[in-house]
């Protein structure tokens, strides 16, 4: 089926001709071309289906040739290609390589044309389309658009090198204004959108106006570039002079292009901002010096744009805006409670400053210092503290910073200087009382370059935070009105005297219960928005979650929590897509032991304690708390007692089993060991997880444990966990981190924890729940762990 086009088409060279084009054509797509009716134009053709298009149409056919809208997709189907295209006669077509894997291609663009739908996709793409005339109106030699169209076509040949003279001719005798346009913007220097963009205009008076402008700043361009050559040939020029005269013509095409005296208008509209700004006196002074510096030196001085940047920042610095606090002690705290659950240190620190804000308004904000695991919520919590205040927030990681030029900026003489990281988010939030968040500060390093920890004592010291000094701006910035609130995993790599200007807010961890709750009052909801399972298409019932809580994560943060959820629901969002039943999906236990696989957390404790010689520990670690396995092994043999200790002990757990091995000993009568297992022996003391470094004198009650239950051959129960320093006289001495090992215990399926009894006051901080469900027992001597966590003798 073919149908006769209404329009006389008209070629270059050529009479007017009606011709006949099927309704149906291939199509072949290119990627930074454009072909114009009426213009002829090579293209090397080298993907499957265009070659296939090409032999489809044959020599003499006809192709629809149109413009891919991302020149990077290897395969374009319809709507990756402008739907206005150009039908084109293939006058030739010839391989380009043996085989025929590539091809090149000479088309004669015929009319533009509108591609509609697709009729095919194989072995080529094959579209209908609707012819897209153009829409001519009086004749040619009337239109003073025409006539300066043709004007500035000769006087861009004249200006070219790479365009002969003998193009003004044909030029002059294009008969129609589309004709003309087309022929012009397919040799100018366009980018292929704004070429597709003449190619759809189908007002023949639109395009030729629209191929005019980009002609007169061509010919700007090329007048320009030949007044350069003309008065900087010749090798007697010296360079500082040619120099010289590039920059005065540079300057003359700006103001040809009507773009004037850019560097006063410059200096005008720095000005405008510095007044917008209301700066304080001296940081006024400062940048009116600056502007008259740069109002003074010439457009393109080297100088220029770094006095530029520096007035830039004075401007952008939130020197006098400020958000006003939202003083609403029970809208805080209602906050503070649908963003985080529990907290209630920290919740109730932020109702306190609240509080002194409402009587004191002038008071000098907080330094909080937020210590705790990862994933209890602590970046997360200075967004909410930001919301229930309503101030901005602002953020900073200081993971891995080592240069004090982070923290304070650079001086103004290096090449790239810009401020310190704490006027850089000030900028981006837009206020000078936000909340700050200064996160990871115990991950600050130092090395020849300074210490960033010393740079921030200036800035965490109400006393003297009112006047900052950065080195770049070089004038005092206020920071008495920030609300700076530091995060950290361990308190042992803060410097003490950063430490000392800190509030430390301990974050330990949470429990299976508090767990079950975020998850699913927070991490459930969360994660069935972004899958896309809203509308009632899933519920995860509270089995599931428990199952999760307890059998896959064993963390006292909720990421893994978070991820495993997201895996649920990962597997639940695939269900219900492939499931054509409208009805909701239960995520119960059963699903999640399916979906998740096999527990990776299951009780160990009693299996590894099945052999004499081996207890468990209670550990703090920057992860909260973790228990830990203690084995003792006897060689029998040698000519005396030897310890061999091995696990990466540090110096103060060598010096624990050092002196848990001379209680053994000396008490070994009232113990009733055999005097000959402790007079030639061999004494192996193993921690295992070998590639973890261990310290602290807080395991001596297990090494204790441990080394008795190898020499005396009575097993340590496996339920029972153990924690605190012992003395060489066998007393059991106090220990930190208490709250995190039993939390941690908790976790671990432990039934017993011994712990001192002077860090009874400790266990305050322990959640109810918790207590209940272990036993705590309190000891004063070794003694008395020894009958607690040892099975009767045999």
């Amino acid at each position: 089926m073919s149908e006769d086009l209404d329009q006389p088409i008209t070629t270059p060279g050529l009479m007017e001709e009606r011709l006949e084009i099927p309704s149906v054509l291939p199509v072949l797509p290119v990627r930074d071309a454009v072909v114009f009716p009426g213009v002829t134009s090579p293209l090397a053709v080298g993907r499957p289906r265009s070659l296939a298009a090409l032999d489809a149409a044959g020599d003499g056919g006809f192709v629809i040739v149109a413009t891919q809208l991302d020149a990077t997709v290897e395969d374009p189907q319809l709507e990756d290609l402008h739907p206005m295209a150009c039908i084109a006669r293939v006058v030739k077509a010839i391989d380009a390589r043996r085989g025929g894997e590539s091809k090149h291609a000479v088309l004669v663009g015929i009319t533009r044309a509108l591609m509609v739908d697709v009729v095919s996709t194989e072995p080529m793409l094959s579209v209908h389309f609707d012819p897209y005339p153009d829409q001519e109106s009086g004749p040619r030699e009337e239109d003073l658009d025409w006539q300066r169209a043709v004007e500035l076509a000769h006087r861009i040949i004249d200006l070219r090198d790479d365009l002969p003279d003998e193009w003004k001719g044909p030029v002059s005798e294009i008969p129609s204004r589309g004709l003309l346009a087309d022929l012009i913007a397919s040799t100018l220097p366009l980018p292929p959108e704004e070429k597709v963009a003449l190619l759809a205009e189908g007002d023949t008076h639109r395009r030729l106006a629209r191929v005019t402008s980009h002609m007169e700043r061509e010919v700007t361009i090329a007048e320009a570039q030949q007044a350069l050559r003309v008065e900087t040939e010749g090798d007697e020029v010296d360079p500082k002079r040619r120099e010289r005269i590039l920059r005065r013509r540079l300057r003359d095409l700006e103001s040809e292009l009507g773009e004037g005296d850019a560097g006063l208008r410059e200096v005008d509209e720095l000005r405008d901002k510095i007044e917008a700004a209301n700066l304080p006196e001296d940081a006024l002074q400062q940048a009116e010096r600056e502007l008259r510096r740069l109002s003074a030196l010439p457009q393109h001085a080297p100088d220029r744009h770094l006095i530029r940047n520096y007035v830039e920042w004075m401007a952008d610095l939130p020197w006098s805006v400020e958000t006003e606090d939202r003083i609403d002690l029970r809208a805080a705290l209602q906050t503070l409670n649908e963003d985080h659950h529990d907290l209630e240190k920290v919740k109730e620190r932020i109702l306190e400053y609240l509080a002194v804000r409402k009587l004191a308004p002038e008071a000098k904000g907080p330094i909080l210092c937020l210590v705790g695991p990862p994933g209890v919520g602590k970046t997360s919590l200075g967004r909410s503290i930001a919301r229930a205040l309503g101030r901005k927030f602002a953020r900073a990681s200081l993971g891995g910073v080592r240069d004090e030029a982070e923290i304070r900026g650079h001086r103004r003489t290096y090449v790239g200087a810009m401020p310190g990281r704490i006027l850089q988010s000030l900028r981006r939030a837009g206020s000078r009382n936000p909340v700050f968040l200064l996160d990871e500060v115990d991950k600050l390093g130092a090395d020849f370059r300074g210490d960033p920890s010393s740079a921030l004592l200036e800035v965490l010291d109400p006393e003297q935070n009112h006047s900052f000094s950065d080195h770049y701006i070089e004038v005092p910035y206020d920071l008495s009105r920030v609300l700076f609130i530091a995060t950290a995993n361990t308190l042992s790599t803060i410097p003490p005297a950063l430490l000392d200007r800190m509030e430390v807010i301990d974050l330990p961890g949470y429990t299976e219960r508090d767990k079950q709750i975020i998850a699913r009052e927070h991490l459930v909801p969360k994660q069935i928005e972004a899958h896309g399972l809203g509308d009632a298409r899933v519920r995860v019932t509270d089995d599931a979650i428990a199952r999760i809580v307890e059998e896959y994560t064993r963390e006292a943060g909720v990421r893994s929590l978070d991820r495993h959820v997201a895996t649920l629901l990962r597997k639940a969002a695939r269900k219900v897509s492939e499931s054509k039943s409208s009805e909701t999906l239960v995520v119960d236990g059963a699903f999640v032991g399916d979906a998740l696989g096999a527990p990776p957390h299951l009780p160990e404790t009693a299996e590894r304690t099945a052999m004499a010689g081996v207890t468990v520990g209670l550990a703090r670690t920057t992860h909260g708390g973790d228990i830990l396995f203690i084995e003792a092994a006897v060689i029998p043999g040698g000519d005396g007692i030897r310890l061999r200790l091995t696990g990466q002990l540090g110096d103060v757990m060598r010096e624990s089993a050092e002196a848990a091995l001379s209680w053994v000993r000396s008490n070994a009568q009232a113990l009733q060991l055999e005097s000959e297992a402790l007079s030639a022996a061999e004494i192996h003391l193993h921690v295992p997880a070998g590639s973890v470094p261990k310290d602290g004198p807080s395991a001596g009650i297990a090494l204790a444990t441990a080394l008795y239950s190898a020499l005396s051959g009575r097993r340590a129960r496996g339920t029972v966990a153990m924690t605190g320093e012992i003395s060489l006289r066998g007393r059991a001495l106090p220990v930190g981190g208490i709250k995190e090992k039993i939390l941690a215990a908790a976790r671990a399926g432990i039934e017993t924890v011994i712990l001192p009894r002077r860090n009874e006051k400790d266990l305050v901080d322990v959640p109810d729940e918790v207590r209940e469900k272990l036993s705590l027992r309190l000891v004063d001597t070794v003694e008395e762990a020894l009958e607690i966590a040892l099975e009767p003798a045999s």
